[in-house]
């Protein structure tokens, strides 16, 4: 008999343990960090990365996106050593010019695919597309495992042309495009600067297929309508630009834009946004 029990407790105890492993949440947000500029004076990177690491490290974000940086800024936020991460530059596919990078704790996920693609007409080539005129835009993507739980899903980071009223609406059709052909029906996380308020064309695009996080969180939003700051600590942030998007695989426990300032200085002329997540 009490090997019996011993035995039923077991099972239970292994059923628990496996079902807390299928349950366990990710904390991802989406982070303009504003490239390397030596005309930006005391908000240059060098005055404010370790701001920048100090907020990533306290808020323990398990994935997160980020937009603008430099090659030389995505090291110095990889001496967080807990984090690895995966993008290309925009202006060769490699190291050169701005990325949409993916960072990602190592002991946590494991990247099974990953790739890039442009905003453009020809999206397989650095370029720019349709009526962009200063940059390339990339995005790029990665198909993670989830080691604790053993799901897989595609995360994909992205930054918007912020001149091209024509490039941003059909990059929210060509975004729309590729992750059905990329992820096709798995679960998908989006996170990026879309340049874009919620009542444009192309943020009504991305919805037909993703949810905004900030509209199906279970708990409501925290912090200011928006996201952008100028590098201004008094700045109205009323403009939503910066979006976490989710398939319907994802449930959002909680949807936040951090407002973290040292001295009354932001880390960065964006705000960071932060969601909990499960993937079901």
């Amino acid at each position: 008999m009490r090997v019996l029990i011993f035995l039923m407790l077991g099972s239970l105890l292994l059923t628990e343990g496996t079902f807390a492993q299928k349950t366990e949440p990710i904390t991802v947000a989406t982070y303009n960090l504003r490239y390397d500029n030596k005309g930006d004076g005391i908000n240059a990177w060098p005055n404010r990365k370790e701001n920048v690491k100090a907020l990533v490290r306290f808020h323990d974000f398990d994935l997160f996106g980020t937009q603008e940086a430099l090659r030389n800024q995505l090291n110095d936020v990889a001496e967080l050593n807990e984090y690895a991460f995966f993008g290309a530059g925009r202006d060769d596919g490699k190291e050169a010019g701005e990325h949409s990078a993916i960072f990602y704790k190592k002991d946590r996920f494991k990247i099974l695919q990953s790739g890039n693609f442009w905003l453009s007409e020809t999206p397989d080539k650095p370029g720019k597309g349709w009526d962009a005129t200063c940059c390339n835009r990339i995005s790029s993507w990665v198909k993670f495992n989830d080691l604790k739980t053993k799901k897989e899903f595609y995360f994909f980071s992205v930054h918007f042309d912020h001149q091209g009223v024509e490039a941003r609406r059909q990059s929210g059709k060509l975004m729309v495009a590729k992750i059905k052909e990329i992820a096709k029906n798995e679960p998908v996380i989006l996170v990026g600067d879309f340049n874009s308020t919620p009542e444009t064309e192309q943020i009504q695009t991305i919805q037909t297929l993703l949810s905004d996080a900030h509209n199906v969180t279970a708990t409501p939003p925290y912090g200011p309508e928006g996201t952008f700051n100028s590098f201004k600590f008094d700045a109205p942030m009323d403009k939503r630009i910066d979006y976490i998007f989710v398939s319907k695989q994802f449930n959002v426990l909680k949807y936040g834009v951090l407002t973290d300032a040292k001295e009354q200085r932001y880390p960065s002329d964006h705000q960071p946004v932060e969601v909990k997540v499960v993937l079901k």
